[in-house]
Order: structure tokens, then C-alpha cells, then sequence
């Protein structure tokens, strides 16, 4: 059984990250299931461990509820996170929660990134915040992620529904191909000549 984990960071009850990440969610176990993987998908909203990533912040402890969310992704195939837009950034709940996981535990595991904002100008927090910290933790970023405004969400079978298929269907993709990392926290650090081609 493949295991995906959905994280999302809104604060409100209901919200629109909590909605965007169910819908991807559930586009994700259809793409799955038409490849003959069946799957079941585990959901954590950050808001509810908001008080244990405070308390681990200070003392490094983390409650059973939040080494409960830190198992969850440590066993999963796959993780959609989603965030809603902050200051022009991802929230601060949702760094937290990266911030608290083990080291490693992200390493080669296929990640599919989203996003919710009032307008469409909100869209680049997906290239210039969340990719950087995703690259960082050595995850394996799905090739097509999802922002979803305010107005996206007024039509049923628009262009929202048709970029949440191809995220899926790419994230999937990632899911089906991967081996994430158990615990590995191996760094290689690469000479920077190297990097320039000087080796």
C-alpha cells in the first residue's frame, strides 16, 4: 500500500490549504489507482501541533503528537505540503514544522508543492520560498505545483481541477519511481571547482 501524507499549514477551520491539499490528495490516488497502485492518504494540519513546534522550538522535545506527525512522514511514499501565502512567504507553522524534523527525513522523498493566496500575485512563493527550502532538505520536487487563488476556486472543472490532474499525475510519477531515505543523513559536500568545472 503506497502512503501519502498531506501537510497543510492554514489556520482557519475549514480551509482553502486544507481544501487544495485534499483535492490534490485525491487526484493523486486516482492517478495511482489507474496504475494499478492502490494508496491511502494520512492528513496533518499544522495548526492543530502549533503549540508542541513552540514548545519543541524551546526545549527540543518533541510531544507525542508531534513525534506522531514526524513517524507519519518518515513512513510515507510521498508528501504534498501546502501553505497559505503569509508576507509574501510560506507560514511560520509551516517552517517550524520543517524545521523540528529530523535531519534527513525528507532526503529523496517525492514532495508536491501548493499553495493558497488571495490573488495570483502571491504565485511566486512556490519558486522563491518554498522550492529553496525543499532543495535544502534534498526532496524530490514534483515538477508541476499548484497555487490556487481566491477566484480559482469559483468554477468546478476549471483550470484549477486540470492543473491539480497534471500535478498529480507528475507527482505520482515521482511516487511510483522513488526510494526515500529511512533515517540516511549523509551530506556530501562537492568542491566548489568542481562545481565550476575546474575538478
Amino acid at each position: 500500500m503506497t502512503k501519502l501524507v498531506v501537510i497543510t499549514a492554514g489556520t482557519g477551520n475549514p480551509s482553502s490549504s486544507r481544501l487544495l491539499g485534499e483535492r490534490l490528495a485525491d487526484a493523486s490516488v486516482a492517478a495511482l489507482r489507474d496504475a494499478g497502485v492502490p494508496a491511502e492518504v494520512t492528513h496533518i494540519e499544522l495548526r492543530t501541533l502549533a503549540v508542541d513546534l513552540a514548545n519543541h522550538l524551546a526545549t527540543r522535545l518533541p510531544g507525542s503528537a508531534l513525534r506522531e506527525a514526524f513517524d507519519e512522514i518518515c513512513a510515507a511514499d510521498g508528501v504534498i505540503a501546502v501553505t497559505p501565502v503569509f508576507n509574501g512567504s510560506y507560514s511560520g507553522v509551516f517552517k517550524l514544522f520543517f524545521d523540528a524534523l529530523d535531519e534527513g527525513a525528507m532526503k529523496g522523498r517525492p514532495v508536491l508543492l501548493a499553495a493558497t493566496g488571495g490573488t495570483a500575485r502571491h504565485s511566486l512563493v512556490i519558486e522563491h520560498a518554498m522550492l529553496p527550502l525543499f532543495y535544502y532538505l534534498k526532496a524530490l520536487v514534483a515538477t508541476h505545483p499548484v497555487f490556487a487563488a481566491t477566484k480559482d476556486w469559483g468554477t468546478e472543472g476549471g483550470k484549477l481541477e486540470k492543473r491539480i490532474r497534471r500535478a498529480a499525475e507528475a507527482f505520482t510519477q515521482l511516487v511510483l519511481g522513488a526510494n526515500p531515505a529511512k533515517g540516511d543523513d549523509d551530506f556530501e559536500v562537492v568542491d566548489f571547482a568542481d562545481l565550476l568545472g575546474g575538478g
